[in-house]
């Protein structure tokens, strides 16, 4: 008989430790269960070799230390309410007496906790006050005697991740009440045995104990790394899972055709296919003739030809009697893809009309604003199966779309779409299409194991010819005011050598943000003493009549884009500036990626520094497509010294995508990869790093396979498929299909 007691992880927390504590730790720090609080790991520890004697504290540092309570006076305050309390403490580190002053703002607690001869450990950042070194409202916790605490000082103190209302020292002391009475037998390890003894890693109560309360140093490090492998094989496994179940789906097999449509395309092409497009081409072809579906995610920076490649991939389908669905996330990328499929193919793409060659296919755009009549065209072609090829936005997933043979979905910038989203064009097929993933954002190849580990990835690494590269230059107005007026007398050249330009900013008006934009700006708080005022950023609105009244851009022909246009609006103006008939596009991140304008050879990008790394490196690549060399202004306001600054320094400094995708995680770590956001703050991953940890994840890869080879629905091993239940609930684990 079933038990109804949930399993120890899930066990509420006030039913270990009371309601008090269980209460506080859900408001501060939504904690609710055993498990959370457990997995809660302290984010470093305090060794007693690292106390500092107050005789050799240094100024304006992080500090801790041990010291006696000498006196501890409290006063009311004169400028406002409240009392202030001063403590001052002594230690007696090598005989060397030291004094340390500290104080507390309305520090009722403290007042009561450090009498005088009590002794605690103070850590907090040292300041100056009349020429004394000072701690400000510095945590502490009050310790037993000497006699009492000896072994318990030796111990490394855990410094947990805490808030202002509940400290790392609260927290510890609910940890040691867990610890202290929850019942570990109810506790099933998820690393399997085997794997346990050839890792040499602890057991998991041990663990528990060891990282929360290690008699020493070597303990805490031992169990982070025992938990670090445990997290990699949950991962592994659930992605080795997903391998092998998309293996079990059935799909057409897709083989090549000789003399079909992708031959004769091909002898058409006017330049040569790089050795890069030709191997992954080679890599497509032969995932598309198998009789399960192709799963591939296709990386490649931004020009080096990823829609050529997946392109032939869909002629191969076409060729094999199938249709092939382009899912693109926004309406001027997929009328970009259409007109570049259309042009490209040529007399290939004109199926149906009158001469057109017997192999020729036609290429259809289906978009949420086109009007009835042309969108119950496109629907048409698609049900019919007159159009090979239909490039789309959203609109393709209505459930009024229908595909006589849909063989191939290649979804665009994956990033951009919800895995359901994905898998309702998926079911759009007789069988399980094959899927193309295509991204220009270059990654890792330890996070692409990581996020994208249930897809084999292809990578384009050179560009094609013709392809200049592209120069990236910081101007730094604060230091260098007069660049303001050189940069548009530049774009004024450019424009009269008959080039085009983008301005690209971070906004479109003075509230508004881009819609649906993966761009969070990155904001820099209040205003630091002494420096400027904080600066308003840059928004289309506001450039486009700043521009259209600037002596050097007299005669220019401007024009404005954003995503709040107008669809019909959005789609007209980047035709005009395809056609030349715009000189300079004021636009936000809307052109971030597809956009193809081969005569626009310079960028300026207005407050450079509120975009991420991996976005300047996107937006840069709309430059330099059509053989002349492009240039790309990164302008900032911020002063020097700024580390806002380092960001941009990196962007100009390498055009290489795949060393600015690393100096990026350096920067802002991993960020949720299994969940929606994708910049720093707050990981999903709680010890495992994707960059540093890469030996280690290699082998629980290797695990995980072996694992599923062996037992795919992981019957013998419950405890690690609980694991991967809680700790990839289906939401989190639906976004292992996008990253």
């Amino acid at each position: 008989m079933k038990s109804n007691v949930p399993p120890e992880l899930d066990f509420p927390l006030e039913r270990r430790i009371g309601k008090p504590s269980a209460t506080k730790l859900h408001k501060q720090l939504g904690l609710e269960t055993v498990g959370d609080l457990l997995h809660h790991f302290p984010r470093r520890y305090l060794e007693r070799g690292e106390l500092t004697p107050i005789a050799d504290i240094p100024y304006d540092e992080d500090v801790t230390l041990i010291a006696r309570v000498q006196s501890a006076n409290a006063r009311r305050m004169q400028t406002r309410k409240g009392t202030l309390l001063e403590v001052t403490v002594a230690d007696d580190a090598s005989g060397a007496l030291g004094l340390l002053h500290l104080t507390f703002f309305n520090g009722w607690t403290a007042q009561k906790e450090l009498t005088v001869g009590t002794r605690a450990m103070f850590s907090g950042k040292v300041g100056v006050y009349k020429s004394q070194l000072t701690l400000t409202n510095p945590n502490y916790v009050v310790l037993n005697d000497e006699a009492d605490d000896e072994e318990e000082a030796k111990r490394p103190i855990p410094v947990y991740p805490a808030t202002a209302k509940f400290n790392s020292w609260d927290i510890k002391k609910a940890v040691d009440q867990l610890l202290d009475t929850m019942e570990t037998e109810r506790l099933r390890d998820p690393i399997p045995q085997p794997i346990r003894e050839s890792e040499h890693l602890v057991g998991l109560v041990e663990a528990y104990e060891m990282i929360h309360r290690p008699a020493e140093i070597g303990e805490a490090y031992k169990a982070r790394h025992r938990f670090r492998y445990q997290e990699a094989l949950v991962l592994q496994t659930a992605l080795a899972r997903r391998r092998s179940f998309a293996a079990q789906e059935d799909a057409t097999a897709r083989p090549p055709r000789a003399g079909g449509l992708l031959d004769k395309f091909d002898a058409a092409l006017p330049f040569t296919l790089t050795n890069g497009q030709f191997d992954v081409g080679r890599e497509l072809a032969e995932d598309l003739a198998r009789p399960y579906p192709m799963n591939r995610l296709l990386q490649g920076e931004v020009g080096s030809g990823k829609t050529l490649v997946a392109l032939r991939a869909m002629l191969q389908v076409i060729d094999a009697g199938g249709q092939a669905a382009l899912l693109a996330p926004t309406e001027v990328l997929a009328a970009q893809h259409y007109e570049s499929i259309t042009r490209t193919l040529g007399p290939l793409g004109q199926g149906g009309r009158l001469g057109s060659d017997d192999d020729a296919t036609q290429v259809t755009l289906l978009t949420g604003s086109m009007n009835t009549a042309q969108r119950r065209a496109a629907l048409l072609d698609a049900a019919s199966g007159a159009a090979g090829i239909v490039v789309g936005t959203h609109a393709l997933l209505s459930e009024h779309v229908q595909f006589a043979d849909l063989g191939l979905v290649v979804v665009d910038e994956q990033h951009r779409f919800g895995v359901e989203q994905r898998d309702i064009l998926r079911t759009k097929g007789r069988s399980t299409p094959h899927l193309l993933v295509m991204t220009a954002t270059p990654i890792p190849r330890t996070v692409a194991m990581t996020v994208f580990g249930d897809l084999n990835v292809s990578t384009l690494t050179e560009l094609p010819a013709g392809r200049a590269p592209i120069s990236t230059y910081m101007a730094p107005l604060a230091e260098k005011p007069a660049w303001g007026r050189r940069i548009w007398e530049r774009a004024r050249e450019e424009i009269s050598a008959g080039r085009q330009v983008y301005v690209v900013c971070p906004k479109i008006g003075e509230k508004e943000e881009e819609p649906g934009s993966e761009l969070a700006l990155l904001d820099y708080g209040p205003t630091p003493p002494g420096r400027a005022e904080k600066l308003d950023l840059a928004s289309v609105n506001e450039m486009f009549q700043q521009l259209s009244e600037t002596p050097a851009l007299a005669g220019v022909r401007i024009g404005l884009l954003h995503g709040r246009l107008d669809p019909a609006e959005k789609t007209e103006t980047m035709a005009a500036f395809n056609r030349g008939d715009i000189d300079l596009l004021v636009s936000t991140t809307v052109i971030e990626v597809g956009v193809d304008v081969h005569n626009a050879s310079l960028m300026v990008i207005m407050d450079a520094d509120r975009f991420g790394i991996s976005q300047l490196h996107q937006l840069r690549g709309r430059v330099g497509r059509g053989g002349l060399p492009g240039t790309a202004l990164l302008v900032t306001r911020l002063e020097p010294g700024h580390p806002s600054r380092e960001r941009l320094e990196a962007v100009a400094a390498t055009t290489d995508g795949f060393e600015l995708s690393r100096k990026d995680l350096e920067l802002r770590r991993e960020g949720d990869i299994l969940g929606a956001s994708q910049s720093g703050g707050r990981s999903t991953l709680k010890l495992l790093r994707a960059i540093q940890d890469e030996p280690l994840i290699e082998k629980a890869r290797a695990h995980a396979t072996a694992l599923v080879a062996e037992d795919p629905d992981l019957a013998e091993y419950p405890a690690l498929n609980e694991a991967i239940e809680d700790y990839l609930n289906p939401e989190k684990e639906a976004f292992l299909d996008r990253g």
